[in-house]
């Protein structure tokens, strides 16, 4: 079952730059605090989505070339929110639920950790301060970074989507790539993403396949709220 619908998942999502990885919602919970769980059944089926380089040309573009009028928050968020929502007609007879990165629960913590699901579902491998033997940052607080093996720091976590009709009790579990396996990188790649993230040098860390075109880092560092003119779109549309 998982096979099918993760077939299905890849020719609707594939060819607009997004990747899907399969896990069990049990895997998730097992690693993580109550509080952070997800409501369902630890066999449950789960998918997490990844954004790749070139989501940015596949289905950014068009959206907004389609969508111009209606683009009423941040483009991206709505852009991955139409591709997500699209899968569910892709499954009329299963039932669907569409988490998005950017939400919050009531008490304002994240509706689930995108990090722990890609490095779960063996999508990007999160390295922590718990992968560095030796630690140089003392009382410093020191965030952790999910790494692709193919696209190194270019990539994003978008989403999950959970079919909570779909029991997998067989799934196996990939373990990520370990691909920043020396103590020296690690550091290096710590370093680089809590005190200089805004060079963007984390995400060179590995020798990547593809990386964000020029037009789409000026995009991402540019303020949300003045994307919409880097698209083309007029400040009204907010």
């Amino acid at each position: 079952m998982e096979g099918r619908v993760a077939e299905g998942l890849r020719g609707a999502l594939g060819p607009f730059g997004f990747e899907v990885h399969a896990f069990k919602v049990g895997w998730y919970n097992a690693v993580l605090q109550p509080a952070f769980h997800l409501p369902y059944p630890d066999d449950t089926l789960a998918f997490v989505v990844l954004s790749t380089p070139s989501m940015f040309e596949k289905a950014l573009k068009p959206f907004v070339n389609k969508e111009r009028l209606k683009i009423i928050r941040d483009p991206v968020d709505q852009c991955v929110s139409h591709h997500l929502s699209r899968v569910k007609e892709k499954f009329p007879n299963q039932k669907v639920d569409v988490i998005f990165d950017y939400e919050i629960l009531p008490n304002r913590k994240p509706k689930f950790l995108a990090q722990t699901a890609a490095h779960v579902a063996g999508a990007a491998y999160y390295y922590q301060r718990k992968d560095v033997k030796l630690d140089p940052w003392g009382k410093k607080k020191i965030y952790g970074v999910c790494i692709h093996p193919k696209y190194g720091g270019w990539f994003a976590i978008r989403g999950l989507l959970l079919f909570p009709d779909i029991q997998v009790p067989f799934l196996e579990q990939s373990a990520p790539v370990d691909c920043v396996s020396t103590e020296e990188k690690r550091i290096e790649l710590l370093e680089q993403f809590n005190f200089h993230w805004q060079n963007g040098r984390y995400r060179d860390i590995i020798e990547v396949k593809e990386r964000y075109s020029e037009e789409q880092k000026a995009y991402f560092a540019t303020p949300p709220a003045e994307r919409f003119r880097l698209l083309g779109l007029t400040q009204e549309a907010q």
